[in-house]
């Protein structure tokens, strides 16, 4: 009896941990959309930046004030040889995808964000001379498929978007890969990854949001027709996206690496149909089935690696556990463009 209840609280925790990261992907995702289309606030440096000091501040209360997580010590010479230069990439990585929103629907963006496996594995193995089994390529074909088909047929196609939003790519891969190599000995969880790289993030793009945003904010602030409504939407999605690194620490800890993955791909399904909902962007038929195949390929690649790793464990860049399907430094902030 106790098991079975058990086992019913730990489905239970499962499903309420994916429903609020979902909660809170989704809603990052429309507030920054709505930010550069519906409140023509046109700035994704500084829409990003914002982001990086809410962070900042966030996960300083959580692991100082409020103590809810420990500290993961790290030595200064470290902060700086090691926390920097994937703070750099961290940044790259998310205003990339902000830039990317701005110039295009968050079901293209979503979509061409999910090209990330195929970059990973590629630069893998053309940089770092990585081997993987031919089931491992097998499973990219449908993701590859179904990213050219998205493209393609793409109605709001916008050439500057959709570099950004493949360059994101790029860097979401790297930033994967040096991980391993940069972080090693160092077991951060998503709220110490924050607290480390938003620091160094904020103080990367600050000067570069100042200098080529600067006036044009301070033009959108005067002729706002409502900038306090507006200025709330804005720290309040900075606000939400420390939330959603908060959130995805939980559903990591509540689920299975299986799980996590199925969970990871509805959660662009929902995104991308919350967001036609709210901003109806035109979607054509072979769009959408484009978009399909890559949700489903993703599926496929997150449930192959899965299953390669529990038949030869020993096998090299497969992963080992869930964590090794994500990202150190998430969606979020990855997730949170």
């Amino acid at each position: 009896m106790e098991d079975g209840r058990l086992c019913q609280w730990t489905v239970v925790r499962s499903i309420l941990a994916i429903l609020q990261w979902w909660g809170f992907n989704v809603t990052v995702i429309i507030m920054n959309k709505w930010i550069f289309q519906k409140l023509d606030f046109k700035y994704p440096l500084s829409v990003s930046c914002i982001h990086f000091i809410s962070s900042s501040i966030g996960a300083y209360l959580v692991i100082k004030v409020l103590k809810l997580k420990p500290l993961i010590t790290v030595d200064p010479e470290d902060r700086w040889r090691r926390i920097f230069p994937m703070s750099f990439i961290f940044c790259i990585n998310i205003v990339l995808g902000n830039v990317s929103l701005r110039y295009i629907p968050v079901s293209f963006m979503q979509t061409i964000k999910s090209f990330t496996p195929a970059t990973t594995v590629i630069l893998q193995w053309l940089i770092w001379k990585k081997y993987f089994d031919w089931r491992i390529w097998a499973s990219l074909i449908p993701i590859v498929g179904g990213i050219l088909l998205t493209s393609i047929t793409e109605l709001s196609f916008n050439m500057l978007g959709f570099c950004a939003a493949l360059f994101g790519c790029l860097a979401t891969s790297t930033k994967t890969i040096l991980a391993e190599s940069l972080l090693h000995g160092y077991k951060f969880d998503s709220i110490n990854t924050v607290y480390y790289m938003a620091p160094f993030a904020t103080m990367i793009l600050a000067v570069p949001a100042l200098l080529l945003e600067g006036s044009g904010v301070m033009e959108w602030i005067y002729t706002c027709p409502s900038l306090f409504t507006s200025l709330v939407i804005i720290f309040g999605s900075g606000v939400l996206a420390f939330c959603l690194n908060f959130s995805i620490f939980y559903v990591i800890h509540s689920t299975t690496a299986v799980t996590f993955n199925v969970a990871g791909n509805l959660k662009v399904a929902v995104a991308v149909t919350c967001s036609w909902l709210i901003f109806r962007n035109p979607i054509s038929l072979m769009n959408a089935v484009g978009c399909a195949i890559t949700l489903v390929g993703c599926t496929f690649y997150g449930y192959v690696r899965h299953m390669l790793s529990h038949q030869t464990p020993g096998t090299p860049r497969t992963p080992r556990s869930k964590m090794e399907l994500i990202p150190l430094t998430n969606d979020k902030l990855d997730d949170k463009v």
